[in-house]
């Protein structure tokens, strides 16, 4: 299993993810978010396909989709570390912190 704690940035919502290999490369989610337009995104994100996820070239990206439709804002990082939550779950990644450093 991998555990995502996402903190969205200046919107100051905060997400968990938790992501559980159920078998092969099928990964069921469990998000919670205090933003609504997540919250409507993780309703219709239960269970996906891990190869799908990480790769532009390969089928149905349910997470970036669902993250295109359900978030108002374009940078939002939340379906991106959705993301790698699954990859790190389906044992495509190793667990590896991911930072964005802005400066102004």
């Amino acid at each position: 299993m991998a555990k995502a704690k996402i903190h969205a940035g200046n919107c100051g919502y905060i997400t968990h993810v938790e992501a559980e290999k159920v078998e092969k490369y099928q990964v069921k989610l469990s998000i919670e978010s205090e933003c609504p337009h997540i919250q409507k995104m993780a309703a219709e994100l239960v269970e996906v396909d891990a190869l799908n996820e990480i790769s532009y070239k390969r089928g149905d990206r349910q997470i970036l989709t669902k993250g295109a439709e359900f978030c108002t804002h374009a940078a939002c990082v939340v379906p991106a570390g959705v993301v790698k939550a699954v990859e790190v779950a389906a044992g495509l990644a190793l667990p590896q912190q991911v930072v964005i450093d802005l400066e102004e």
